[in-house]
Order: structure tokens, then sequence, then C-alpha cells
């Protein structure tokens, strides 16, 4: 089973959805039948490689509210966060360009590295209050999860994988995505927004059944003890 999810790096509810469509994929014992594959997408491509200040700040001049009615907004946002385990440093939270967060998302997915990459560059926005649109950022977090910082760095000064980058901004246009996290299963069916577990687990099942996809339940107290096969019985 294939899960394609359009996202973006700073948004909230990207991050709540997909910690909700990992608890659904582990409750239907799907995993390891199921692909997850992260497609770009930039809510403002606009924001500037430079900037770094407060994103409660950015949210305020956005959506022009107070200052406190922008913390509050975001506040709201991190309590939800804290159903699925996530703690959001509302203060920390920095504006960024996530154009290069998406390069070296394709990048790691070239070495099997895509899912960790994500968490990870998500993980740094939300909870550690880094900046993303600071390369030395994106080194940092190549070099802990296992990719080369000198493999990064050529990338970040070329255009490799914009291309890439494009190409899932622009397929968002067509299938008609509005607004993140988008979530595409089989290419039959799709959700939109942090939808519940509940309903990631009803549309898992779903497209498993209609697939013939059976799950893989896990085994309890152990392997091989007291238990007979066709060619002996073991205690």
């Amino acid at each position: 089973m294939k899960i394609e999810i359009w996202s973006d790096y700073v948004c909230p509810f990207c991050y709540i959805g997909k910690r909700r469509l990992e608890e659904a994929i582990e409750s239907t014992n799907l995993g390891g039948q199921t692909e997850v594959v992260f497609k770009a997408f930039q809510l403002d491509p606009n924001t500037p490689e430079s900037a770094n200040g407060s994103a409660v700040e950015g949210l305020m001049k956005k959506f022009r509210v107070s200052l406190t009615e922008a913390r509050q907004m975001m506040e709201n946002v991190a309590e939800q966060a804290e159903t699925v385990g996530l703690n959001f440093d509302v203060d920390a939270m920095k504006v960024a360009n996530t154009y290069n967060a998406h390069r070296l998302t394709k990048l790691a997915e070239q070495e099997g590295k895509a899912t960790a990459v994500s968490e990870r560059i998500l993980e740094g926005h939300f909870v550690k209050g880094e900046a993303l649109g600071d390369e030395a950022t994106l080194l940092a977090i190549a070099e802990e999860i296992g990719i080369s910082k000198e493999r990064v760095q050529q990338m970040l000064e070329s255009d490799e994988f914009s291309d890439e980058v494009k190409k899932d901004i622009s397929e968002a246009g067509q299938i008609g995505v509005q607004g993140v996290p988008f979530f595409v299963i089989n290419r039959k069916y799709a959700i939109s927004g942090a939808q519940t577990t509940q309903a990631f687990e009803e549309a898992i099942r779903k497209v498993a059944a209609e697939e013939g996809i059976q799950p893989q339940f896990k085994v309890l107290g152990g392997e091989g003890q007291g238990i007979c096969t066709d060619d002996n019985c073991s205690s």
C-alpha cells in the first residue's frame, strides 16, 4: 500500500496528521505492507530564505491579528499536538522558507532515509525551534541522520532536486490540493487534513480489503516455544 503525503514543514497540522497516520498504520498491523512517500508543498514560497523570525509574529502579520491572538492560535494547535505526544515550543518556532528542506528530503529518499529526515525536520521546527531556512541547520540534521554533510553541501550549492520539488508542487495543483496535509492512498482515496486516527484506520483497512492486503500480526511471548509444525513439536 502506497501512501503519499503532501505537506510543508512549517505546517503544524502536517506534523499532527503524520503522527495520527503512523498510529493508524501501527494499529492496523499494516506497517510491513505500507510505503510512505513524502511530497513537497510550500504554504508560502515567497518567504525569504534568510527569514528566521518568530513564527508567532509571522502569524500575527499574516492574519492581521494581535500578538496575543496569534500566540493563542498557536497554543490551541499545540494542545492538539499534545494528544499525539508532540510538545510544540510555541515561542521557539521560527518563520522559514522550506524549499531547501524539501530538497534535502528528496536527497534522503535516494538513501532510504526520507522518513527519518522528515521527522527530524518537523521536530526541529516545532519542538527545537531550529531555523529550517538556515543551511547550517539542514547540514546538522543530515549529519545526525547519517547523510554526508559534504553531499548535502554539494546539493545546496546547486539546483539538484529542484525539479523534483517543483514537480510535487505542480502535481498538488493538478489533483486539487487546496491545503496540507493531504494524503493519497494507492491513488484511489484521498484524505484532506489532520483527520482522526480512526479515520486513517478506516481508510487504510478499506484499501487493504479491496487490494487483498493482509495485516502482519506481532507475535507475543517469544517464538518457537510450545509449538507444533509439520516437522515436529518443540517445548
